[in-house]
């Protein structure tokens, strides 16, 4: 079989039409040369260049010859450069996990950085609520996860990236939607209010609950969900009012209004990144970086 040196010895041949010259290029003497390419010729089985009246042409089978040892060559080369990038974390492949409400606005910002500071890191995303994708860190199948707190597990680090503040969703017409001050927590005492599944939303149903207690106000619970677009689904259809996180002003409800609310936490809705203590993956230090440039430019706190 043929090796590279008389591969990058054809090219040179091929390339300057004279045996000399292709010597100086590779800084070898003729003799050596000429003889790589006779054995390369000798394994193949057939002439690449026809020698005559102190001139070099390819024949046909070394024109087709040289086009694929050009790809190859190039194929090879790339594979050095592979390699030699995935212990430095320039290339390679992280997944990310996210929730729901992430992709609304943070997830954009992380996607619009890492493409353009990793470009040859390749992102698999996978949205998953917060107990999901802690499981699936611990279990080593993801690399990062964007979750709300806490995260629980001796192995895991997490590192705080956003807060933002949750809004009143209100059917258009609602009273509270039209008059000139903005909601108070006690507005919502007695209200028909969409409320957060406590198993698949069990962070903002207790947040929620907890602004509640603290305020001494009770809303009427008529419905529990999950995702926020099917609770703002159900704001619009006038079954109830809800508390959403202003993430949620990317969806564009029409006929709903969101506003916002007196008396809270400027900023409750906490959103953390997580990963498993350990891993080895050479490509996360460089996701890590970018996370946390973005955090830092989206945080007003």
């Amino acid at each position: 079989m043929f090796t590279f040196d008389q591969l990058e010895t054809f090219v040179a041949v091929a390339e300057e039409l004279h045996f000399g010259r292709a010597a100086d290029r590779l800084s070898m003497t003729q003799p050596p040369l000429s003889r790589r390419i006779k054995l390369l010729e000798d394994e193949l089985g057939v002439r690449l260049f026809d020698r005559a009246h102190r001139s070099v042409k390819l024949t046909p089978a070394g024109r087709v010859f040289l086009a694929d040892v050009r790809q190859l060559l190039h194929l090879s080369h790339e594979a050095a450069l592979s390699a030699r990038r995935v212990p430095r974390g320039e290339s390679g492949v992280v997944t990310l996990g996210f929730t729901a409400t992430t992709a609304y606005s943070f997830l954009e910002h992380v996607l619009t950085a890492a493409n353009a500071r990793l470009p040859r890191v390749d992102l698999v995303l996978r949205e998953m609520v917060t107990s999901t994708q802690l499981e699936a860190l611990l279990a080593g199948s993801m690399d990062l996860g964007m979750i709300r707190p806490p995260a629980i597990g001796a192995d895991l680090v997490t590192m705080p990236l956003t807060r933002e503040p949750l809004l009143a969703a209100l059917p258009r017409r609602h009273p509270l939607a039209v008059r000139a001050a903005d909601p108070t927590v006690h507005d919502f005492d007695g209200q028909p209010f969409v409320m957060y599944s406590p198993a698949e939303a069990r962070y903002f149903y207790e947040v929620l609950v907890s602004i509640f207690r603290g305020a001494e106000s009770t809303p009427d619970y008529v419905q529990y969900l999950g995702q926020v677009h099917s609770i703002l689904a159900l704001v619009k259809a006038g079954i109830g009012v809800a508390l959403v996180p202003a993430a949620a002003t990317a969806l564009h409800y029409d006929g709903v209004v969101l506003r916002p609310v007196r008396g809270i936490d400027p900023r409750p809705v906490k959103l953390d990144l997580a990963w498993r203590r350990g891993n080895d993956n050479p490509a996360l230090d460089g996701l890590l970086t970018v996370i946390r440039e973005v955090a830092e430019d989206q945080r007003p706190w």
